[in-house]
């Protein structure tokens, strides 16, 4: 069995922020298998389809936390370094251009609260990520990463603009594609596929 996350913000406020990336991407997913009406879940502190992907078994998570508290939602199940190693993560990286995802596996956060909150709770990093690009380029291609604590945070709490939007469903597909991929063939295959 497979726990897949999308981190966000629960509220309508932070529904089409960039911070909120990971629940979209998760909503992809939701619409591409066979999953269950979703749910509230209270012990979990989330709301969860259950279905398949393939003939795997596979629940989907919202956690209904603010991001750093995310571990929450997983805390009762993710009980062992095994039960880890069948956690994805999805989740907005403001170190990756925007229309690029990244998987990664046992890697430190990058100072992302979501994932620390997660690695701090089932005590261990060895899970697979999906890190969602959201920084704006220029011209030739270098990151523009807004400077300053304050100004990340209002970049990261900023709504997705019309370009935003635009690009984010060709990556959102990548995601659900990337998932597929380690749920049917292993993380390693997703690795060397999607990076």
């Amino acid at each position: 069995m497979f726990y897949v996350v999308g981190l966000g913000n629960p509220g309508e406020e932070y529904e089409r922020t960039r911070h909120n990336v990971g629940r979209m991407a998760l909503d992809s997913i939701f619409a591409r298998g066979e999953f269950s009406d979703w749910k509230a879940d209270k012990t979990l502190r989330g709301e969860i389809a259950k279905g398949y992907l393939g003939d795997e078994k596979v629940w989907l998570i919202f956690p209904t936390t603010f991001m750093n508290k995310s571990g929450t939602s997983v805390k009762s199940l993710i009980t062992s370094e095994k039960k880890a190693e069948k956690l994805i993560v999805l989740y907005d990286d403001v170190d990756l251009p925007l229309g690029t995802i990244k998987l990664a596996f046992n890697r430190g956060s990058g100072g992302h609260k979501g994932i620390e909150s997660i690695a701090r709770t089932i005590k261990t990093k060895a899970f697979v990520r999906i890190r969602i690009g959201i920084c704006p380029t220029t011209p030739s291609g270098t990151i523009k990463k807004p400077q300053g604590e304050k100004a990340v945070l209002d970049f990261l709490l900023g709504e997705l603009g019309k370009k935003e939007q635009l690009i984010l469903p060709e990556v959102f597909l990548q995601c659900a594609q990337a998932v597929e991929t380690v749920v049917r063939e292993g993380k390693e295959a997703a690795m060397n596929r999607c990076n």
